[in-house]
């Protein structure tokens, strides 16, 4: 029994040494090291298996990969839109809007478009109605890009008029997170594939396994049309953002429709992220006028006056750029702060933001859903919804299904929607895009729509916080101690 014993002490300590050895060896936060040393210090050997898969930093390979298109024609992209007119209201972009427009455009990735015409959609019925509508008036290209990608009844809907599109000779092509899209393989898309388009996983979904790295994924929902419509948003494909999910029941989620120079910023994204995926030369993507149209007056494409930036983000960036600008752009709030994420699960400098702010006496409401997708998830978010709720944040939890939307409304001049949730996940580990839009029309529709989800919806009190049970609190403090690794 001794040789047991030493045999035991010995996987202990070779545990414990490699324990801080992997965390302390790369740069991170110190609640992220602190999550995964428990881990690793807890569950010896099946720590270091999940580590192994879930906690190393994305490959050097990738990120050459990823670095490399940066800037690439984003010149161009520039000149067409200085092309288009210019006229919107001072007032939207006023001194305090011009301090977020610097910073996301700091280093000339995210310049400020000025004649967009924005729609907000909510509910999958009608999302998904005008997109298909759009694809079937496509004349040269059709560009997609989501992290999931279903093959469910409107998955299948979505290809069948893909491969339509792609035998009329349309430019088609598609990228995936093979890991976000489980059940969509490659034979199913292989379909498109012998019709004359391409599709890609992308460079991250690459190898996963083999790689020991699945924990980066790329998030963003964009689709492009002709280079001049374009679609952002929370929204994914597949049933279950119809509402055709017993588990979820109603689906509530934020997407929108963008016609004007902004769908040249989301068409450079997509292909930026294209020329990182593909395996062949052939495939990689060359600027042209099909791709970047000249947006005039003349050809009537847009007819709107939004102004609006679209930045995006991943964990290629050595700083949370996203993360920050964010945090920058609420900090401008004087009247208003209203937020709906379906994940609240907020790092220390994002949590004490939002608390200064409410200390500020400005008005600060944040909207989670009632139901969870991922249940050690939401107890996280029941933690961070508590804890704010005590710093004197309201807390509104949505009842009518579940809520997907990621927005921010600062007072009455600034929104944004976008794939990015207050979560670690989406700060420091998912590739993701906003779109912000310095505009007091489009900032009221949100306004009103915010308005319409709290009358379905209950605010948190700290009397309800003090009747959850001894067990439910211990769930959501120890998922709150993990929650820099979820």
């Amino acid at each position: 029994m001794v040789w047991w014993h030493d045999f035991i002490r010995i996987i202990f300590i070779t545990n414990t040494l490699l324990a801080f050895y992997i965390v302390f060896h790369r740069r991170r936060s110190v609640s992220t090291t602190w999550a995964w040393l428990i881990i690793l210090l807890i569950f010896p050997v099946v720590g270091i298996t999940l580590y192994a898969f879930f906690g190393r930093g994305i490959s050097q390979e990738n990120i050459f990969s990823i670095n490399k298109q940066h800037h690439i024609g984003l010149q161009n992209v520039q000149k067409s839109i200085a092309k288009a007119p210019k006229e919107v209201s001072p007032s939207d972009t006023s001194k305090l809007g011009e301090i977020a427009i610097h910073f996301f455009n700091c280093n000339n990735e995210s310049p400020l478009t000025k004649n967009n015409n924005v729609e907000l959609y909510t509910e999958g019925e009608t999302f998904f109605h005008d997109l298909l509508k759009d694809m079937v008036r496509a004349k040269e290209t059709i560009n997609v890009e989501f992290y999931t990608f279903y093959s469910d009844n409107i998955g299948n809907r979505v290809l069948q008029l893909l491969i339509k599109k792609a035998k009329q000779g349309v430019k088609v092509r598609v990228i995936y997170d093979a890991w976000g899209s489980m059940g969509a393989t490659k034979a199913w898309f292989d379909q498109l594939r012998k019709a004359g388009g391409e599709v890609l996983p992308f460079i991250t979904s690459r190898n996963m396994i083999t790689r020991y790295r699945i924990n980066y994924h790329l998030h963003r929902k964009i689709v492009v049309i002709d280079g001049r419509i374009s679609w952002t948003g929370g929204f994914n494909i597949g049933d279950q953002y119809l509402g055709r999910k017993k588990k979820f029941g109603h689906w509530r989620d934020s997407q929108v429709r963008i016609v004007g120079s902004a769908s040249l910023l989301l068409q450079e994204r997509f292909v930026m992220d294209w020329n990182a995926s593909i395996k062949r030369p052939e495939q990689l993507i060359r600027f042209n006028s099909t791709l970047f149209p000249d947006l005039d007056e003349k050809k009537k494409v847009h007819r709107g006056d939004v102004a609006t930036q679209i930045v995006s983000d991943g964990p290629d960036r050595y700083i949370p750029y996203m993360r920050n600008g964010m945090m920058r752009l609420m900090q401008l709030a004087r009247k208003r702060l209203w937020i709906q994420t379906p994940y609240l699960i907020p790092d220390d400098a994002v949590f004490a933001t939002w608390q200064t702010i409410a200390m500020s006496g400005v008005d600060v409401r944040i909207m989670i859903p009632c139901k969870p997708d991922h249940p050690f998830i939401y107890r996280a978010t029941q933690w961070y919804a508590n804890e704010l709720t005590r710093c004197g944040v309201k807390i509104y939890i949505y009842e009518d299904g579940f809520l997907h939307a990621k927005t921010t409304i600062i007072d009455d001049s600034f929104s944004t929607v976008g794939s990015m949730n207050q979560d670690y996940r989406s700060y420091d580990l998912n590739f993701e895009d906003n779109a912000i839009f310095y505009d007091k029309k489009f900032t009221k529709k949100m306004t009103e729509v915010f308005e319409a989800d709290m009358k379905k919806s209950h605010l948190l009190t700290r009397e309800e916080i003090k009747k959850q049970g001894r067990i439910l609190r211990t769930l959501q403090s120890f998922s709150r101690m993990l929650s820099p690794i979820l």
